[in-house]
This record gives C-alpha cells, sequence and structure tokens, in this order.
C-alpha cells in the first residue's frame, strides 16, 4: 500500500485560520529515514499510533503524541517505528501565534509536545480530529474546533502581507510588498516574526522553494526556466538554496520525485505532502 496521504479542505467559516485537515497512513513502513519540507504553515499533529521518531542533535529522539510543528526552515528528517497513522490540522500561516502567543518567533525549526502550549496538551484537538474528517461541512463539531482555534486577530495589513507573498509564491520583493500594503518596512518586519514565526524573507524562501519543489515534480520546466520563475537569480542560486533545504541536489531530488511514482522513491512522504494527494473537501472523506 505504502504511504497514504490525503487532504480536507474546512468549511469556508474556518479557512482565515485554518489551511485544510490531513491524514498520514502507512501499514507497513520499512523504517527507512523519510523527509517533511517546511511549507510556511504551523501544523498540529495528533499521532493515533506509536509516533515518529525525529533526527536531532545527532540521533533519533522519540516525539510526544500529540504536538504543535512551529515554523521550519529546512527538511525534518523523521522515521517509523511501527504503523503508521496520524493526522493534522495544517494552519494559516498567521494563525500559529493564535496558539503559540509570544512564544512563536522563539519555536522556530522545532516540533514540541502540545503540553508545552495547551493545559489539557490538546487532548480536545486530538478528539475532534479524529472525528472530523468523516464529518459534513454542517457538522456542528466544526464550531467546536473554531471556537478551540478562536479568532486569529492578525492586524489586517501584515495578513495582506502575507497573502501577496503567498500569491506571488514568495517572489514579491519584501520592500515592494511594505509599500504595497500601506506598512513602512520596518513595521512589516517588526510584525511578520510575531504573527508568522519567521522573517518576511525566511518566509518568502520558503513559499519559493515549494513553488520549485511542486514545478520540478511536475516535469514541465528546466531548471534554469524554474529558477527565473521561482524568483531566484539564477540558476545556481535556485540550486543552492534547493540542496540547503532538500539536501539533494535539484537532479537528485527531480530522480527521487520520479521514483517515488513507482512507489520506490526515498522521499515518498515529501512528495505526498508536496502533492497534496487525495485533496478533497470537508464530508467527502473516502
Amino acid at each position: 500500500m505504502g504511504v497514504d496521504y490525503r487532504e480536507w479542505q474546512p468549511p469556508a467559516a474556518l479557512q482565515d485560520r485554518l489551511r485544510c485537515a490531513w491524514r498520514l497512513r502507512d501499514a507497513r513502513p520499512d523504517g527507512a529515514p523519510q523527509v517533511v519540507y517546511p511549507d510556511g504553515c504551523c501544523e498540529l499533529i495528533v499521532h493515533l499510533g506509536r509516533p515518529m521518531q525525529r533526527w536531532q542533535a545527532g540521533q533519533w529522539q522519540d516525539q510526544a503524541q500529540r504536538l504543535f510543528a512551529a515554523q521550519q526552515r529546512s527538511a525534518i528528517r523523521l522515521r517509523a517505528c511501527g504503523p503508521l497513522d496520524c493526522m493534522g490540522l495544517r494552519l494559516q500561516p498567521w494563525a500559529g501565534a493564535r496558539l503559540a502567543g509570544d512564544a512563536l518567533p522563539g519555536l522556530v525549526d522545532q516540533v514540541v509536545d502540545l503540553n508545552r502550549l495547551r493545559p489539557d496538551g490538546g487532548a480536545e484537538f486530538a478528539a475532534l480530529m479524529a472525528e472530523l474528517l468523516e464529518a459534513e461541512a454542517s457538522d456542528p463539531r466544526w464550531q467546536r474546533l473554531d471556537a478551540l482555534l478562536g479568532q486569529a486577530d492578525v492586524p489586517r495589513r501584515l495578513r495582506q502581507a502575507v497573502e501577496r507573498l503567498v500569491g506571488s509564491d514568495g517572489s514579491q520583493r519584501i520592500d515592494a510588498l511594505a509599500l504595497a500594503c500601506g506598512l513602512p518596512l520596518r513595521t512589516l518586519q517588526a510584525q511578520f516574526p510575531r504573527w508568522v514565526g519567521l522573517s518576511a524573507k525566511e518566509f518568502a524562501r520558503v513559499l519559493r522553494l515549494q513553488a520549485t519543489l511542486r514545478a520540478l515534480d511536475a516535469g514541465d520546466q528546466a531548471l534554469a526556466e524554474l529558477a527565473l520563475a521561482s524568483g531566484f537569480s539564477d540558476q545556481a542560486h535556485a540550486t543552492r538554496e534547493l540542496r540547503r533545504l532538500t539536501g539533494l541536489t535539484p537532479a537528485r531530488l527531480l530522480q527521487a520525485l520520479r521514483e517515488d511514482r513507482d512507489r520506490d522513491g526515498t522521499v515518498a512522504m515529501a512528495a505526498a505532502f508536496i502533492r497534496g494527494e487525495g485533496s478533497s473537501q470537508a464530508g467527502t472523506a473516502e
């Protein structure tokens, strides 16, 4: 069966805070290390089985059952220690601050136990998430999740700046972005980490890399064309950034993605997240 990944869009009322709900399963993982690449969003993650281990500080470390994945600037290395079944809520880029508060910038590159952020350790989130993957958009349990997430009271112009960067796949210059949103550059630079967890430049870099990964996976363009389309100065710049993020050269990454299509890849988990396989609306889970 291999990696089975599915995404669901939440009801419209939640989409200002929640990008999607997802579930990842693999009944017989081979235990080989896998990677997940940063996408500019924080996530709530609940393991229904044994949690995956994460490579950190030179060794494999056990993770908690319920996790908050803060913003990441490079690939996360994971391995399954048994049958894999986990689910998550991928938050909008500005919504992580609603859960982590002022601690968000200090959590960059961390995946922490939800006990650090919530008195109940995320138990109510976990219970709801297990129920909602097959719930219709009108199900009142979505309203309970709405209340748990709370309102994303991000400043209007800062949210506009985030949306513009997302819409341009990170290619817009930060000074031009500040001007377009009516924000002093220093204000934009100060507010971005507070609400997003990354600086504006770091966030743009992640978006550019994600766009390049999607295009590489689609296999429609040469790297030189992709580099310019994704806002890099040239092919060498794109190669350096991809290698920093993924640990692979573009050629090796492309080969791995193509191998994964034959279910024999080294980036099966990363590829599933890049592709968003099985995406559907709330209430239409298979």
